[in-house]
């Protein structure tokens, strides 16, 4: 299984976010939530920003606002995921062309659907 990272996680359950980190481990996936209040979601320490994880991620799952992404790509460029999804509410497409010429998969979708539909770890 890979690992996912959480960008924008959050510890309320009532977020989407916290719900794609429980459905996430539930699936098997190491996953790596990133959200600058730290904590810990479902037993796993919150990472304060994308700079902080070291270990190399396949998918980039985003739960952040547009307006919030502009000064977390060049964090995530260094990272260097395989792809990111863009979650609904997320969607970017001003960045989408830099991310793709840095050799970065865009996806719009929602990462509770493609789980529960089990198209989660098919290529796009």
């Amino acid at each position: 299984m890979s690992t996912v990272a959480v960008l924008g996680a959050s510890a309320n359950p009532q977020r989407i976010a916290y719900q794609a980190v429980g459905r996430l481990l539930q699936k098997g996936y190491t996953v790596i939530p990133i959200n600058p209040r730290g904590g810990d979601i479902l037993g796993i320490p919150v990472h304060p920003s994308l700079a902080s994880v070291e270990s190399p991620i396949d998918t980039l799952t985003m739960y952040i606002a547009p307006e919030h992404q502009i000064t977390q790509v060049d964090a995530i460029e260094h990272l260097h995921p395989r792809r990111i999804i863009f979650n609904p509410g997320s969607e970017n497409p001003a960045i989408y062309a830099r991310l793709k010429r840095a050799g970065i998969e865009v996806q719009e979708a929602c990462t509770l659907v493609l789980l529960s539909t089990n198209q989660f770890d098919k290529t796009i």
